[in-house]
């Protein structure tokens, strides 16, 4: 057996004691109780998820790319202050500003969500494209590429790593901000974890956090997976 497969079976154990110790933790009476309103609340907060990750990607990674650009090189530091409204301001204010535009619901958790999600996302495509060697732009100049070509054959390819791990930690960034949206009537894991703390309801409450937590280690393991396969077969894997 190789080191790869001992380390993926060691690792496969540890986790699944974690799992039963953490079962026996909560109560696999109140897991039982609570499971259908679980799964429920799980494809809730996916969905919210899916749909502030979807337009972060849509707008962080042009405006990345756009930042990145020799032209903007003066005022990129200055502009990326316009993405970090999502970070330095506190996640509730955002979320009650966004209730302000927006009302009551999804719409004004996903605005809130995409805010957050969005500067390092931004950030690492505007570093990922201007650390790609100078040499390697040179090289696809002398072969006659246009700009456009030049961006899409040679610099992003080569930044994709370091966009990849910004994405990972907006993901994991996003998850564990979704609860926050139950505050403004979007559903979410904040349905077990609020109410648990109304209700002095432990049980419910560790519910509703262990399942954030295990939703984004397992969504973080995913990303990473399939981010450190795609870039194996592209030959830019470590």
């Amino acid at each position: 057996m190789s080191k790869q497969s001992v380390r993926a079976l060691a690792w496969g154990c540890v986790t699944l004691a974690a799992l039963a110790a953490l079962a026996a933790w909560i109560g696999v009476d109140v897991i039982r109780r609570y499971q259908d309103r679980l799964l429920y609340d799980v494809a809730d907060h996916l969905r919210l998820v899916a749909w502030s990750m979807g337009l972060a990607l849509a707008t962080g990674i042009p405006a990345g790319i756009a930042l990145s650009r020799p032209c903007m090189q003066r005022w990129s530091d200055r502009l990326m202050q316009v993405f970090n409204v999502g970070n330095t301001v506190p996640s509730l204010a955002v979320l009650a500003l966004a209730l302000a535009v927006f009302g009551i619901g999804e719409r004004p958790a996903i605005l809130a969500l995409w805010l957050a999600s969005l500067l390092p996302i931004v950030r690492n495509t505007c570093e990922g494209l201007r650390h790609v060697s100078p040499a390697l732009r040179e090289a696809a100049r002398g072969i006659g590429m246009t700009p456009a070509q030049q961006l899409l054959r040679v610099e992003l390819p080569n930044a994709l790593p370091v966009i990849l791990a910004g994405v990972r930690i907006s993901l994991v960034i996003n998850v564990g901000t979704v609860p926050l949206s139950f505050l403004i009537g979007a559903n979410s894991l904040g349905e077990l974890i609020f109410p648990g703390i109304y209700l002095n309801n432990q049980p419910l409450l560790l519910l509703g956090a262990a399942a954030t937590a295990l939703l984004a280690l397992a969504l973080d393991g995913l990303f990473a997976a399939a981010g450190h396969l795609y870039l194996s077969r592209r030959g830019l894997g470590r």
